[in-house]
């Protein structure tokens, strides 16, 4: 075990808003609508589930197991258990991942932020789309303030960050996430009953499977690790804080179900607004900063509307964001032997150099590209449709053939002092064992056809 006297989280309730926390994020509030939209709605949420349910959650109790086993970061986990092997690829993905997703999200974090200002001023809302997808080029495409505003947004993940786990992480994360699903839900409400949004929900929950092809497919996998955090090595890292009393059974299930549930919360507050005002859903990653204004322009209380969601869409970035830096924070303080806060400093400037290169994307390295995507994009495409997908496979395969069933089933009944039935363990290591690995590859290579 390492000599370093590590942090971890105060109780249970910390544990699930944390996890929950970084699951439940722009994944499901800015991702998720637009995703929705341009896949097809419903039978693109039927895949999504579907993975969530097969896929997801065997991956996810993968991933608390290396973590809560070990006692350690991402990296360091593998390496205690299976040291000088290529196995450490896994913990290699996990701190490459958290950088990349880092670098376009902490953008989008950003932009929540400059909008929650635009939202104070009375002539930001307006009803004409062509104005707002004006203002919104002029922000995105100009030198300076994508910029400050990404760094800023950094900067703010950073300052949580550095407090440590149970001072910084939990405890924002208490206050952060019930405020979270208390606005979102209003804002649901709201849309809802607008005049009509039932086309809206129709959309959401009525499927035309002839819409879903392999490239539907392997976005809805994506959308399922984005938004569950798997693959990038966050689960493994707050698994290592987790007391050895705590269900990681329950843990996992709990998280799944409320970023799930959130996630259909936020398309309904979305996507039935977009409808109810004639707008069409696949909008794309612009859906949010250019036509929800236009809908919020329409609205009774509009302003004030506006200020709620993106101040809603940034403590949904902030409690994601936070752990994603976590993961590369804590393999520096262990296996970099750096103190949290040099660890800290140092995950932002690298952070702060890749964020700044995708915040001018869209302006004066829009022509700049890589693979033929632009920064943002690249670094989009790269950690949700590959990295993601195959760290979570390696992640599957790792827990079902090379540890030790024994140890498997310690964690997952917390030293035998939780039963669990055997046929349920056995169900569980087999879908670990076959049905994840499988049914990844499937995906992964049908996408690629």
């Amino acid at each position: 075990m390492s000599t370093i006297q590590r942090d971890g989280f105060g109780s249970r309730f910390g544990v699930l808003v944390a996890v929950a926390g970084s699951a439940v994020g722009l994944g499901n509030l800015w991702r998720f609508p637009y995703m929705v939209g341009n896949n097809g709605g419903a039978a693109f949420i039927i895949l999504y589930l579907a993975f969530v349910i097969v896929l997801c959650l065997p991956i996810m109790f993968s991933e608390f197991i290396i973590g809560r086993r070990t006692q350690s970061n991402a990296f360091g986990a593998i390496k205690k258990l299976a040291p000088r092997s290529g196995w450490l690829t896994i913990g290699v993905i996990s701190v490459v991942a958290s950088v990349a997703i880092m670098s376009f999200y902490s953008v989008v974090g950003g932009w929540t932020l400059d909008y929650i200002i635009k939202s104070f001023s009375p002539s930001f809302l307006t009803s004409d789309s062509s104005s707002l997808a004006g203002q919104f080029s002029g922000y995105t495409s100009s030198s300076v303030m994508p910029v400050v505003t990404h760094l800023l947004f950094l900067a703010i993940s950073a300052l949580i960050v550095v407090a440590g786990v149970k001072n910084g992480i939990e405890r924002y994360s208490k206050i952060l996430m019930p405020v979270l699903f208390f606005l979102v839900l209003l804002l649901a409400i709201r849309s809802l009953t607008l005049d009509g949004a039932g086309a809206g929900v129709e959309f959401l929950f009525k499927p035309d499977f002839s819409k879903i092809t392999g490239k539907t497919a392997l976005a809805a996998l994506g959308q399922a690790f984005f938004s569950l955090s798997l693959g990038m090595g966050c689960i493994i890292t707050y698994g290592s804080y987790v007391n050895k009393k705590e269900n990681l059974f329950k843990i996992s299930f709990i998280s799944a179900f409320a970023d799930t549930g959130f996630a259909i919360l936020a398309g309904l507050a979305v996507v039935p607004a977009v409808f109810a005002f004639g707008i069409s859903p696949s909008e794309g990653p612009s859906l949010v900063f250019i036509t929800l204004p236009q809908v919020f322009a329409q609205l009774p209380f509009g302003q004030i509307i506006s200020i709620a969601f993106f101040f809603i869409l940034l403590i949904a970035a902030l409690t994601s964001a936070i752990s994603l830096l976590e993961v590369i924070v804590a393999f520096c303080t262990e296996e970099l032997k750096w103190s949290r806060k040099g660890a800290v400093i140092a995950t932002f400037l690298l952070i702060g150099f890749f964020g700044s290169l995708s915040s001018l994307s869209q302006g004066i390295l829009a022509d700049v590209k890589v693979f033929g995507k632009t920064f943002f994009d690249f670094f989009d495409y790269t950690s949700s449709n590959i990295m993601l997908p195959v760290g979570g496979l390696l992640v599957v395969l790792f827990v079902g053939w090379k540890m030790k069933v024994s140890d498997v089933y310690d964690e997952l009944t917390s030293g035998a002092t939780i039963s669990l039935k055997g046929w349920i363990f056995k169900s569980i290591l087999f879908i670990i064992k076959y049905v994840a690995p499988i049914a990844i590859l499937i995906v992964l290579i049908n996408s690629l056809l």
